[in-house]
């Protein structure tokens, strides 16, 4: 939950009078008596109150909410895996809507030529949904905001925001059920990314770092528009239309001279750089603006460099300067100052897991079976163990505290020792591999030592190589053949006997290491699988067409030809190769590294696909139907205002499935824009097509996503592989030990625990809470 909340205090601790001096309760509205502290309500109350805080810790929920018996229930029914997956699934629901929305995303192609009429919901259907998600959302803010009490709801800008959004939402869906599905504005659709963003914790920390790194940012964004702006004067400068340029006149003179060009060629290329890129003020910005991302670099050099090699300098300085130094110092900073930020996000996250597990304990150390004449509050063990029997946690940390709890010679837990046993949440997730089966047989004994030997592997990689090249050899040998030349016998043939290979490699390590160790290791679940697949494969292709033989090339039949059914047996073979991946060291770092970034991804991408979404949305509303197909005309002679399109248009490279005419149209192309490959092209389509006012849009785009949000992307992905990269000679070189690592371990070597003051402080500040010592 996120900051806390109070209203009335609630009862969580008893008054332990028989603790003199030791642990006051001050309950706001209405007291308890001693005799009914030591009721067995009250235990279960205690007890279900600690299960709540260390579940809170585990998740680093705040701790911050109601406490009663009817308020932890419906708490532990909010967070249950049932209600969360509801409110999950009706978040990808109401987003997954803009798909089939008109204008609809349900045709086979988004080419403007060719795409035919899409299909469209009748008014009613999606609206329909969006009200069943609506009040789904009004449910979930409305559990939210009794869980942590009036009083602090008005102190929380996230549920307000929440509260603003579908009151919006709901108005704009009735307006739009008013005009009958017609209008082409609809508000509510920019707003339903805030639905993911509000539902992850993670994903707000996040964007809080961003928000915190953004002064740092804006002031390399502030030196590099100056640099842009001074360099686009300086180039309306140098290139201004003119016949005879001063500073250059006399090299057009000597070039004329000894080439025997005419001078006014020479000129007339400075004037294809004007006209081309530098006619107007809008003009030379954009043109600087692409060439710092490169994209349109040398083409927009070659024009005044054709005339006199000294031009270059200007585009090279420019480059140099800007693209070189002003960006990767971006970078530096984005990763200095949001790797800052994140720590303290991952501080406070820490922080919130250690005050939960002091609460429990607090809360543990209230039981009537805690001795009245101690000097310091326990817990005993028998009631941290009921505790952990109904707490819902991993069963490996669960089973850890268990085994330390038992191997523990003492009855009752000190707040240290308490909060020693649940640092196990702290560690690295690992792995173990079940044991292989131990054969009896001398027989049995060498053959499991041979093949589940490393040894038998790399003999695998090894054909698995001679596969690739056999492969390989085919296919340059068949590349300028005809379908109808092609001899497939050879081919057929040996993916016949790789296969077969790959089946016994796999029963013979199945019996080697067996079934549950063989299926333990990621790398032989995938390899089995694509074994299986090939060999299902293989079976269909010689129950259709019979076994491979010289000229083997049988007409088609049954759902794929021939050819097709071979060359999807090679792709999963070429597939398959990624299998040597785990046997190379450093690859099998940088790919464990990459894999541990997508499982911690999960903030950096909902905060993408918030923008993504955004920003299509927007970008449907201003260019949908803006780029119109020119007719049957040759895309090599595009006329446009009575002149040839130049090559390198929107036009001439074919562009037309890049549009906003859909919402899956309008990601790809915002992709295509992110990328910054020939973006100018967009940026001259579109402000031809529609207004020049539309380069803002596709420029601020690049910033956010390009600029700012791939360089927050480059800054966790150093950070993943520096910290695996350091502790890679720490760790067992055992292939049986697998760890996993999340974003709050990969800085956990450098986070300061929390002290008992600022703990036992917090906890006073609960709003529920009063607790004095």
């Amino acid at each position: 939950m996120e900051a806390g909340a109070g209203a009335e205090a609630e009862p969580l601790l008893p008054p332990r009078g028989w603790r003199a001096g030791r642990r006051l309760w001050r309950a706001g509205g209405g007291g308890r008596s001693v005799a009914e502290d030591g009721t067995g309500a009250d235990n279960d109350l205690y007890i279900n109150q600690a299960i709540v805080f260390i579940e809170d810790a585990i998740q680093y929920r705040s701790i911050n909410h109601r406490v009663d018996s009817k308020s932890l229930w419906l708490y532990r029914w909010y967070y249950s895996r049932t209600c969360q997956w509801i409110l999950s699934l009706t978040i990808t629901v109401i987003l997954a809507l803009a798909f089939i929305e008109k204008p609809s995303s349900l045709t086979i192609t988004s080419d403007v030529r060719y795409r035919p009429p899409a299909w469209n919901p009748p008014c009613g259907l999606t609206e329909s949904i969006e009200l069943l998600c609506f009040l789904v959302f009004i449910v979930d803010v409305s559990v939210k905001s009794y869980l942590i009490g009036w009083e602090e709801f008005w102190k929380n800008k996230w549920l307000l925001a929440y509260i603003l959004t579908l009151v919006v939402s709901v108005t704009d869906w009735i307006v739009s059920l008013s005009f009958f599905c017609t209008e082409d504005v609809r508000i509510r659709r920019i707003l339903r990314p805030f639905f993911l963003l509000q539902n992850s914790s993670m994903m707000k920390k996040t964007l809080k770092s961003i928000n915190s790194t953004l002064p740092e940012m804006a002031s390399v964004v502030l030196l590099l528009a100056v640099h842009l702006s001074l360099f686009t004067m300086f180039a309306m400068l140098l290139f201004a239309r003119t016949k005879f340029f001063a500073k250059f006149s006399f090299f057009c003179v000597f070039l004329s001279a000894n080439t025997g060009i005419p001078g006014h060629a020479l000129d007339g290329q400075q004037d294809k750089e004007w006209v081309g890129y530098f006619r107007n003020l809008p003009d030379s910005l954009t043109t600087l603006l692409v060439l710092l991302t490169t994209a349109n670099n040398p083409d927009v050099m070659i024009p005044a460099y054709s005339k006199n090699r000294a031009y270059s300098i200007f585009f090279i300085l420019f480059t140099v300067l800007g693209n070189l130094f002003l960006m990767n110092l971006l970078t530096a900073i984005i990763y200095n100052q949001f790797r800052g930020y994140l720590l303290k996000s991952v501080q406070s996250s820490l922080f919130r897991r250690r005050l939960g597990i002091r609460a429990a304990f607090e809360v543990l150390s209230s039981l009537k079976e805690t001795p009245a004449n101690a000097q310091q509050s326990y817990v005993s063990v028998r009631a941290l163990l009921q505790v952990l029997q109904k707490v819902e946690m991993d069963s490996r940390c669960k089973q850890a505290i268990m085994r330390s709890l038992k191997m523990c010679s003492c009855d009752q837990l000190s707040a240290a020792q308490f909060q020693k046993l649940f640092e196990e949440l702290d560690k690295d997730a690992i792995k173990q591999h079940p044991p292989s089966p131990q054969y009896q047989s001398q027989f049995m004994q060498k053959i499991q030592f041979a093949f589940g030997h490393p040894y038998f592997g790399y003999l695998g990689n090894v054909v698995a190589l001679a596969n690739i090249v056999s492969i390989c050899v085919v296919l340059v040998m068949d590349a300028d053949k005809q379908p109808s030349e092609r001899d497939d016998f050879f081919l057929g043939a040996i993916n016949c006997f790789f296969i077969l290979y790959y089946l016994l490699e796999m029963l013979l390590k199945i019996l080697a290491m067996g079934l549950k160790r063989y299926l333990s290791y990621p790398s032989n679940r995938f390899d089995g699988l694509l074994t299986v697949i090939l060999l299902v494969l293989e079976i269909a292709t010689f129950a259709v067409y019979g076994f491979p033989h010289p000229g083997w090339r049988p007409e088609f039949m049954g759902l794929l030809s021939l050819w097709d059914m071979v060359r999807l047996v090679n792709m999963l073979i070429v597939f398959r190769f990624l299998r040597i991946i785990p046997n190379m060291k450093f690859m099998a770092l940088v790919v464990t590294t990459l894999l541990d970034l997508v499982k911690n991804l999960r903030a950096f991408a909902g905060i993408l696909v918030v923008v993504f979404y955004a920003f299509a949305i927007t970008g449907i509303m201003l260019f949908k139907g803006a780029v119109v197909p020119m007719g049957n005309i040759s895309a090599f002679n595009t006329t446009y205002d009575n002149g040839t399109l130049q090559c390198g248009t929107y036009e001439q490279l074919e562009y037309w499935p890049n549009n906003f005419d859909d919402f899956a149209a309008a990601v790809v192309t915002l992709w295509d824009v992110m990328v910054v490959n020939n973006w100018q092209v967009f940026l001259e389509a579109f402000s031809r097509y529609s207004s020049p006012w539309a380069k803002i849009y596709f420029v601020a785009w690049w910033l956010i996503s390009s600029v700012i949000w791939v360089n927050l992307f480059v800054a966790l992905l150093l950070e993943n592989f520096i910290h695996k990269w350091d502790r890679r000679c720490h760790r067992e070189p055992l292939s049986d030990i697998e760890y996993q690592r999340t974003v709050e371990l990969m800085f956990r070597d450098v986070l300061e625990e929390p002290t008992e003051e600022e703990l036992m402080e917090k906890l006073h500040q609960h709003p529920h809470l009063q607790l004095c010592r």
